[in-house]
């Protein structure tokens, strides 16, 4: 039977077969997960770029454009795609991977979905800890690609290095709404489909909102079905990062927030829950405050 330190061994040589082990193994809470993550680099340089934005801005298929450009030269590139999770199955809806189907054969790309298990902006404990088993291995470049669900996507902000948030012409009023939340979380704007109508006047508008933020963010505009701006972008994220104390400091403490409140979280067992909620919704003086202070074995008060 593998040990973690050769499953780690393994997962450090490249071999994607392991890795994908790894990854099921952790992914589940299946031993000897917890001594794979423990034995971790936590400090690994390798980069990690979040991909965030409205559904239907074409998050998938500029992802795979930024892969193409990155393999054509041999670079390694592994992308982790969040879907939402089903309410009823607690399982992965969206078929990020059937978009991605050219990567398959291509020894240089490591392609994998996961499920958001009900974390609002799509960052669960596991992906922290998923992404975490990436870097241990020999890519270039780790590509998370997450639900865009608006304000709540402001929790990317404490996974990756570099944070793409991927609009389209047609986003300006959404812009207006959550634009704090925005200019919070991205290092870079992305208008793809910018061969739409009305793509200069938003790139317009958007740059007169983010030279009133207290930082400089590019916007770039991309065609990503014809490859056009992929090049700049890719640049972009080529160029060497320099993290702060301070940003490292709160990229750890957003980290280590979600792994403490998971293991909090461990032995609550929702299938559980909901059949206790059946019950008790058939009492008369359902209380819903009472309900959870009692399922979590706290003291109610009052």
């Amino acid at each position: 039977m593998n040990t973690h330190l050769s499953i780690l061994s393994e997962v450090k040589a490249g071999n994607y077969k392991t890795l994908a082990r790894a990854l099921t193994l952790v992914e589940n809470d299946i031993a000897p997960a917890d001594l794979i993550l423990k034995n971790l680099d936590s400090q690994s340089p390798k980069v990690v770029v979040g991909i965030t934005g409205p559904p239907g801005a074409g998050k998938s298929t500029l992802v795979n454009a930024i892969t193409n450009h990155f393999t054509a030269e041999s670079k390694r590139v592994a992308i982790l795609a969040i879907d939402p999770t089903s309410p009823f199955n607690f399982g992965s809806l969206l078929g990020d991977r059937i978009r991605m189907a050219s990567q398959f054969n291509n020894p240089n790309v490591f392609i994998r979905s996961l499920a958001t298990r009900g974390a609002l902006g799509g960052i669960s404990a596991k992906t922290i800890e998923m992404v975490d088993v990436l870097k241990a291995s020999n890519f270039d470049l780790i590509i998370v690609e997450t639900v865009g669900v608006g304000q709540s996507e402001v929790e990317i902000a404490g996974l990756a290095d570099q944070t793409i948030v991927v609009l389209v012409p047609e986003s300006g009023d959404e812009v207006q709404n959550i634009k704090s939340g925005l200019m919070e979380i991205a290092d870079c704007f992305v208008i793809n489909k910018a061969d739409r109508a009305g793509a200069d006047t938003f790139a317009n508008n958007l740059k007169k909102i983010v030279h009133k933020g207290v930082k400089s963010i590019p916007i770039l505009k991309t065609v990503a079905d014809k490859n056009i701006g992929v090049e700049e972008l890719c640049k972009w994220i080529s160029e060497p990062i320099k993290v702060s104390n301070q940003r490292k400091e709160f990229l750890f403490a957003e980290k280590a927030w979600r792994l403490i409140q998971n293991q909090k979280m461990i032995d609550v067992d929702k299938k559980r829950l909901r059949e206790e909620i059946q019950s008790a919704l058939l009492k008369d003086d359902f209380n819903i405050y009472r309900f959870a202070a009692e399922f979590g074995n706290q003291p109610v008060t009052g």
